[in-house]
């Protein structure tokens, strides 16, 4: 069997924890760390927890590493806590992609992130919209006013996209709205739902099976693999739940309301 180009073998792990402080996470001195996952990707952590600082981090190497032209970079996929960098392994050596994202790596500070673009989602909440809004009220003892209040009153950040194309897991959901997910999931939830699961809340994108507690749904497309940018939302961004009534819901979605 012939062997990729710099292949990874039984060494593949030397790069962990290579970079011993040097960033902006004050008490963290173990990151970030780099890890090799297969002879074509590289995944740089700058964390383990759900924090905005760490995101940022995360955002500001991606917006580094983009902004270079790398004739063996495939593509850059972030999450909440690490960075992969998917290369082709024909193009390069991974000695050159470790230089140049531990080099990157070590530039990167969240305050150099820059403002975030805000978008607003308008959602109609409750009824044949949002069969689990009742759920979530007894869970929380809270009545449906309150949560739509409470949720539609944050300014969320996107910290990463997944499972499904453009699905936006959002961040900064106020505590007091967290509810566990469903026991038995849904075979399908239509496109566009608002849920909620234990801390986070998030937007079903296409129809899908899922878990989530839904009490809502927005009248946009986020995703359409037609038009030439197919995601409405990517990570990094922050969005405003608007509510509307299902009247202006029907007007957005026919293309009637601006």
């Amino acid at each position: 069997m012939t062997a990729l180009p710099g292949s990874v073998g039984a060494d593949s792990n030397r790069f962990d924890n290579v970079l011993k402080g040097g960033s902006d996470l004050e008490g963290r001195p173990e990151y970030p760390r780099f890890l090799w996952c297969g002879d074509a990707c590289l995944v740089t952590e700058f964390g383990d927890t759900i924090d905005p600082l760490i995101n940022s981090m995360v955002k500001g190497l991606e917006l580094k590493i983009r902004g270079l032209v790398l004739p063996w970079l495939v593509e850059t996929v972030p999450t909440y806590r690490s960075l992969a960098v998917y290369v082709d392994p024909w193009e390069t050596r991974r000695e050159e992609v470790e230089l140049t994202v531990i080099s990157l790596a070590r530039e990167v500070e969240a305050k150099s992130m820059p403002s975030a673009a805000i978008a607003e989602i308008p959602v109609c909440y409750g009824g044949n919209f949002g069969p689990d809004l009742e759920r979530v009220s007894i869970h929380t003892g809270l009545g449906p006013d309150d949560i739509i209040r409470l949720h539609s009153s944050k300014l969320y950040r996107i910290y990463m996209m997944g499972f499904t194309p453009g699905f936006p897991y959002l961040g900064g959901m106020d505590p007091r709205l967290e509810t566990p997910r469903l026991e038995d999931p849904r075979t399908l939830i239509p496109a566009g739902s608002v849920g909620i699961a234990g801390k986070q809340t998030g937007i079903y994108p296409i129809p899908s099976p899922g878990g989530w507690n839904i009490i809502g749904r927005t009248p946009l497309v986020l995703f359409d693999p037609a038009r030439p940018s197919p995601f409405l939302l990517e990570a990094g961004m922050e969005i405003r739940f608007v509510p509307v009534p299902e009247e202006r819901f029907e007007e957005i979605l026919s293309g009637k309301g601006a």
